[in-house]
């Protein structure tokens, strides 16, 4: 309503300014009208102009509860806006615009599933010469094969984050949340990166029930662990350390602790270590730092209905807990 009598201000103010100037008018010619006379015209004018306003209410109603309203136009946007002009030719405007829109969205949509498709393509025709490579290094004996076996093993990772990065945007299609045992899952993922523990002499202790099972996808399950292993190993110095992974129960719910002995993260970057390519004060002395571990890690968990949470203090090392919400709160 508001927004009608702003837009009809123009004609009230005009027709203001007219019931001011006939009785006006009259006077000023001389004509001698009885009072009455002036406002029974001015009266039967008013109930016209009332009766007009009405009137044009009714027929824009419903365009007007559209624009006071745009929350609640944007769920309904394509019912009709009325049978008058101004509503027809603004449902046409809306309908032109929307089926532009779906276009547009159609063909992003098709570019983006064509770049994913690519980023799959490539990065498994990737794998293929890094295994020749990795194969041919076991009939190396020299010094500089243990260097060449940790470059390829970050090109390896490297690899495997772009690929699972390309997926996240299409995680609908590509995931299927079944119970999963929590020990097995974590000794996967320590014998992924089992070259990394030993390269930097660092012990992995798993204290996990075997027979303990989550609610959870297997395959990135495994991927959020190999990340969070391999940060808890790059940022951890010296030797004869180790990286403990226990479980406890709250409630019903399950929780996945990891704990290392590192170089811990400052209090200004806690906050904003879940962002991407954020890499922090800590991360700059590590030129492999991407970044984009963590913040993979959180949107997984998000997409999934786990929690990640994260402790830290310079100098003492890092905590991260992931959080499994059981079967039956899932299920309710």
């Amino acid at each position: 309503m508001r927004l009608f009598w702003k837009n009809q201000l123009p004609l009230l103010l005009f027709y203001a300014a007219q019931t001011v100037l006939v009785p006006l008018l009259y006077w000023l010619s001389g004509e001698n009208r009885p009072i009455r006379i002036i406002l029974y015209g001015m009266t039967l004018s008013f109930v016209i102009l009332a009766l007009y306003l009405g009137f044009r209410y009714l027929q824009h109603y419903r365009l007007y509860q559209r624009l006071s309203h745009p929350e609640s136009a944007r769920l309904d946007h394509r019912s009709s806006l009325g049978t008058a002009p101004l509503p027809e030719a603004m449902d046409e405007l809306i309908r032109r615009y929307d089926q532009h829109n779906q276009e547009q969205l159609h063909t992003q949509v098709r570019r983006m599933d064509q770049h994913i498709e690519f980023i799959n393509r490539w990065v498994h025709q990737m794998k293929t010469p890094l295994s020749v490579i990795q194969l041919t290094l076991q009939d190396v004996e020299d010094a500089a094969a243990d260097s060449i076996q940790e470059e390829l093993e970050r090109l390896r990772k490297g690899l495997e984050m772009v690929l699972y990065t390309a997926r996240l945007d299409r995680f609908e299609d590509d995931f299927h949340v079944e119970p999963t045992f929590l020990r097995q899952a974590v000794s996967e993922a320590v014998s992924e990166n089992r070259r990394l523990f030993i390269r930097r002499g660092i012990r992995p202790v798993i204290q996990i029930n075997e027979e303990l099972s989550v609610y959870t996808d297997a395959k990135w399950l495994r991927f959020m662990l190999s990340q969070i292993l391999t940060n808890a190993v790059n940022y951890t110095q010296g030797t004869n350390k180790s990286v403990t992974i226990t479980s406890y129960s709250q409630g019903t719910d399950t929780i996945l602790q990891i704990t290392d002995q590192g170089i811990g993260i400052s209090p200004e970057d806690l906050k904003r270590v879940f962002n991407p390519y954020f890499t922090g004060e800590r991360g700059r002395q590590y030129h492999e730092s991407t970044g984009m571990g963590l913040y993979l890690v959180r949107e997984i968990c998000t997409r999934l209905g786990h929690k990640v949470e994260l402790q830290s203090r310079p100098g003492e090392g890092t905590i991260l807990r992931l959080t499994f919400i059981s079967t039956r709160k899932i299920q309710e």
